[in-house]
């Protein structure tokens, strides 16, 4: 070991009090396994060293002998960053596994939740305790550290806003090791960026969120189109674009269309009674002849828990694996035209996919969402009407260039028709589905809000000590990228496109 690793070892021990449970280094052994876990297994990282923090004093240290040592920093929550974005490379992983505080005051109803609480573990705190809830998605393995700084989005959503819109107040640990408060009144532009952006502005350790009181009666439905031929599920899946587009349609009602080897399944949820479901749905015509299924669900843990049955989540949402996704976020309001929904479905169904385990889920958005100012948090997607979410994974091996060109080119369908169909949709990606291959993420992922999160990272963080591959850099100010992401993607032209996907981390 140099002097300089050396150096950097014990002072990531002297920061966490000498305490060998709250550290891992290269050299331990199943270290990659047991500490660095990568969600993602095609993408390749190797942290400078693993922590897990007790308190936000630790989390201050660590974040003081980064900056001393030079090196990047990233937090975990729940660590499914489908990129391994929290595992720097070269860098310090601060694994918030202990921020697992929660609390609730009656008198406001405003709860204070650890940065490492999961959401299936959140549902059931606010609920048993008071029979409270806030918007979030539907993996329950997820953190809310990272969820509900990005966006948080799920079948609430259209009820009560994105999870980040929960956000009330947080503690943040900064680039100077700095520990403060932030709000829309305390380091207030700070909190702005926050609600969007947090992975390249700081380490938040605790979160004071809005709770709403928990649904009574839900109705959950599905139809299933298995049979049939392709050109059939898209006549159905335009049909599903003209229902969830009619702009009375109520924000009780969530829904999602969901393309895989084995056919269109559209679900949801609705918020409401079956008296109240069966009038709205009777305004849809895509059930026509599907194999329909809907349950009335009495309390709110069974609906969630109901979501967290999908097969899709259990394959994406909890189990690591090699994989790749992309995004599209259709803003501007506008459908996919028939001719395009036409082409696209066609290419479900004759594209070489090189696996079996593929999916395509348009995620109905809009509702409250939609009725927040664009420029009221960093979050830059107020005007989606839905977002599609690709996937293809492989268990057992990396994911082949014929998956990933499927999913790429499945993009491209959308955007080349719609563009030359002469609709005005911007389309965008959403800085959770992280997709590796865009050119310009940042200006995906932020959009008009770009520009003010540059100058605030100039003012929070201009050394640029809270960095992934894909973060806000600070406006104005030269910062050096870590070496091994120089090395690893270096221009060279003899070097495929897949050794540079794997040079990057989620």
């Amino acid at each position: 070991m140099g002097s300089s690793e050396s150096g950097l070892t014990e002072a990531i021990k002297a920061a966490l009090e000498h305490d060998e449970s709250l550290y891992a280094f290269p050299n331990k052994h199943l270290y990659q396994q047991e500490d660095v876990k990568r969600y993602n297994l095609d993408v390749k990282t190797t942290p400078a060293a693993v922590t897990y923090p007790k308190t936000t004093t630790q989390v201050s240290a660590l974040v003081k002998v980064a900056v001393e040592h030079g090196l990047k920093v990233q937090p975990k929550s729940g660590g499914h960053s489908f990129a391994n974005f929290s595992c720097p490379d070269g860098g310090i992983l601060i694994d918030l596994k202990h921020f697992k505080q929660y609390s609730i005051d009656t008198a406001t109803w405003r709860a204070i939740v650890g940065a490492g609480v999961a959401l299936g573990d959140l549902t059931k705190l606010m609920y048993d305790s008071h029979h409270r809830a806030m918007a979030h998605g539907v993996c329950p393995q997820v953190g809310i550290g990272g969820h509900a700084t990005i966006g948080g989005l799920g079948p609430s959503s259209r009820l009560w806003g994105a999870a980040l819109d929960h956000i009330e107040e947080v503690e943040v640990v900064l680039a100077d090791a700095t520990i403060v408060r932030a709000s829309e009144t305390q380091k207030s532009d700070l909190f702005w960026a926050l609600k969007g952006a947090a992975a390249g502005f700081g380490i938040i350790t605790e979160f004071v969120v809005r709770t709403e009181p928990a649904p009574g009666s839900l109705i959950q439905y599905s139809f299933s189109f298995t049979t049939g031929s392709w050109a059939d599920r898209a006549s159905v899946f335009k049909d599903w674009q003209k229902f969830v587009s009619n702009k009375d349609l109520t924000w009780n009602m969530a829904s999602t269309a969901n393309v895989a080897q084995t056919g269109l399944l559209i679900t949801g949820t609705f918020f409401g009674t079956r008296e109240e479901y069966d009038a709205v749905i009777s305004n849809a015509s895509f059930p026509g002849n599907a194999s329909k299924h809907t349950i009335q669900i009495k309390d709110w843990l069974g609906a969630v828990a109901n979501w967290w049955e999908e097969v899709a989540l259990q394959l994406v949402g909890g189990v690591p694996a090699h994989s790749y996704t992309k995004s599209l976020t259709f803003n501007g309001l506008e459908l996919i035209p028939d001719s395009v929904v036409d082409k696209m479905f066609e290419y479900f169904e004759k594209e070489e996919k090189g696996t079996p385990l593929w999916f395509a889920i348009f995620d109905l958005a809009g509702g409250f969402v939609n009725t927040i100012a664009a420029d009221a948090t960093s979050y830059a997607h107020r005007d989606a009407l839905f977002y599609m979410q690709s996937y293809v994974v492989n268990l057992l091996d990396d994911v082949s260039s014929t998956s990933k060109e499927f999913l790429s080119e499945l993009n491209d369908i959308i955007v080349r028709g719609m563009q030359e169909a002469g609709e005005k949709t911007d389309f965008g990606a959403y800085p959770g589905y992280v997709d590796l291959e865009l050119v310009h993420p940042q200006k995906d992922y932020w959009r008009y809000n770009l520009p003010r999160l540059e100058k605030v990272k100039a003012k929070y963080d201009p050394r640029d000590v809270f960095h992934n591959p894909q973060s806000v850099r600070p406006a104005g100010v030269e910062v050096e990228r870590p070496k091994s992401e120089v090395e690893k993607s270096e221009p060279s032209k003899k070097r495929g496109w897949m050794d540079m996907l794997r040079s990057l981390c989620f």
